[in-house]
């Protein structure tokens, strides 16, 4: 097809190259050449259906019972943040405009607000970033088609649609999904610019990653990524007026967030300041090992094997394509390592990389003497064909699999921050703003549910387990010094018990039932959710329990 280019300087070239070749020029854009005759059906239009499929089963993974649960702690704040954008009266008093991050995901869920209402606001956000994650699907598949050809890139694009972690991140209206996007888009304005030379492509990049700044601030981490790439293949990066012409489009984007702190005057710079002291003070929240021990099954075990075996199989031939694709996992990965702050969804935006490394090992593995576009199916050997058929099949139902009953699982009454929705939560919000007068307050044990009862209640919360120490507490946390005075004095009407932070907080769960006692708390609601037993057997959960308490 006239038009169409594709990248040199892949696996097993059909023909040997010369020196210069394989030096900056061996990266540079060449256009295709004619497809053999000797190609089938399945060679021409496989890469294009492989990729449609990856779009379908991505979609219907990210939709399915997209609204059954509530939203967590985290995507309340940021829907909260986006409410106080567009001036909703109720939210915005109970949800404060500037936070830890910056603000481009909830503003762009803030323009959909005036069509979609307060009552959806939930449901938009999350189709926000299901979009968003959509979006990276096939930003992933151009990078690797660019890189390695056409069935590479829809081989990765397959493996991240069926992705469980990229599934369950992309599918709540949190910061990571796009951050992830953004960062993807960065990828592939620096292939394009490592194999054409354009500063344009180089300017695109800065600014990509400038918009995954502003979506969260984490993702100047991959600014390391692409100084380890560049320095490692100064041939990438030869001039540099290029370099600082890009420079300064990165800093002229991300200048955008401190410069709204400023203009919002005190509440904006005060606030900002107070989130950076908490960020850098703030205690380990999981082991050292939680990053080993959750992320690689979430991957998918296959996915990260094939990975490792790509890049075993490409030292001797490597290139700055590999160097690129590790560095953007390994750079990110050792930062939240040592970072003691530790969360589930933290590394998704590595995931791309992470896809497009193991199907570049299954185009290695099946492709022969004509794989110049680095083919994961073969054109000359019908039984590598249908080996390497067999292996994608093989790897997307390991990745389906999981996604599908991790969908369809019930709670057990504990619940990994970033992870997904809280069962019953959403219920026992609405039930606070039916049954309970305006001005009501209601102690939970931690902010997550004082978050989620506040978005879906509209009743001020405070989470007992908030410290007073200015230096272990998020600064939008207002904590109650003395529970028995506020108590006494019934400045508190409610206290909300729930499964899920008395998993984390055994302490403050037992301290909050004291009160509930103590104040004479009588049960009037409780969100029951169906789960098993340790014999199998169904039961029903109480995850949420509202007491109201009097002097």
């Amino acid at each position: 097809m006239s038009g169409l280019h594709s990248l040199r300087g892949t696996s097993l070239p059909s023909q040997p190259q010369s020196p210069a070749s394989r030096h900056l020029g061996s990266a540079r854009l060449t256009r295709r050449h004619p497809t053999p005759t000797s190609s089938s059906v399945l060679d021409r239009y496989g890469p294009s259906v492989l990729f449609a499929i990856a779009l379908l089963a991505g979609t219907l993974l990210r939709l399915w019972q997209l609204n059954r649960f509530g939203v967590n702690s985290d995507e309340a704040v940021y829907l909260g943040q986006a409410a106080a954008l567009a001036h909703e009266p109720t939210l915005s008093r109970l949800f404060p405009l500037f936070r830890a991050h910056p603000l481009l995901f909830p503003f762009f869920v803030a323009l959909a607000l005036p069509f979609t209402g307060r009552e959806a606001l939930d449901l938009a956000g999350r189709l926000l970033a299901v979009g968003f994650g959509l979006a990276t699907i096939v930003v992933t598949m151009a990078i690797g088609r660019l890189l390695f050809g056409r069935w590479v890139g829809a081989t990765a694009a397959l493996f991240l649609a069926l992705m469980p972690y990229h599934v369950t991140v992309s599918r709540q209206a949190l910061l990571d999904g796009p951050m992830a996007f953004w960062v993807t888009l960065t990828l592939l304005a620096l292939v394009r610019f490592a194999a054409t030379q354009r500063t344009s492509w180089l300017v695109a990049s800065a600014v990509a990653l400038g918009l995954g700044v502003l979506t969260k601030e984490t993702a100047v981490i991959f600014f390391g990524a692409i100084v380890t790439t560049f320095a490692l293949h100064p041939e990438l990066s030869g001039r540099p007026r290029p370099l600082l012409v890009a420079l300064g489009a990165f800093i002229a984007t991300v200048t955008v967030h401190p410069l709204a702190t400023f203009l919002a005057g005190g509440s904006g710079t005060e606030r900002t300041s107070q989130y950076l002291v908490w960020q850098l003070f703030r205690r380990p929240n999981h082991e050292w090992w939680f990053y080993a021990w959750t992320i690689p099954p979430a991957l998918g075990l296959a996915v990260v094997a094939l990975a490792v075996l790509g890049i075993i199989l490409v030292w001797k031939v490597w290139s700055w394509r590999e160097t690129l694709l590790v560095a953007w996992i390994v750079v990110p990965f050792t930062f939240f390592q040592v970072w003691p702050t530790k969360g589930f969804p933290y590394l998704v935006a590595t995931t791309p990389a992470i896809a497009l490394l193991a199907a570049r090992t299954l185009g290695r593995l099946f492709a022969l003497g004509s794989a110049r576009s680095g083919s994961v199916l073969p054109t000359r050997s019908n039984w590598r064909r249908g080996i390497a058929l067999v292996t994608v099949i093989a790897v997307a139902g390991s990745l389906a699999v999981p996604s599908i009953a991790q969908l369809r699982a019930v709670t057990n009454g504990t619940f990994l921050a970033g992870s997904g929705g809280v069962p019953g939560g959403r219920e026992a919000g609405e039930w606070v703003r039916t049954h309970t007068p305006e001005g009501t307050k209601l102690l939970t044990i931690g902010p997550s549910m004082a978050n989620i009862i506040q978005f879906y209640g509209h009743r001020k919360a405070y989470g007992l387990s908030v410290s007073p120490n200015p230096l272990h507490r998020n600064p939008t946390y207002e904590p109650v010094v003395n529970p028995d005075l506020w108590l006494r004095n019934g400045e508190i009407q409610y206290v909300v018990w729930d499964a899920y932070s008395a998993a984390r907080s055994p302490f403050f769960a037992e301290k909050l039932l004291t009160y509930a006692r103590r104040y004479h708390g009588r049960v009037v609601h409780t969100e029951l959710v169906r789960t098993v037993d340790t014999q199998g057997r169904p039961t029903d959960l109480p995850v949420i329990v509202i007491y109201e308490v009097r002097p």
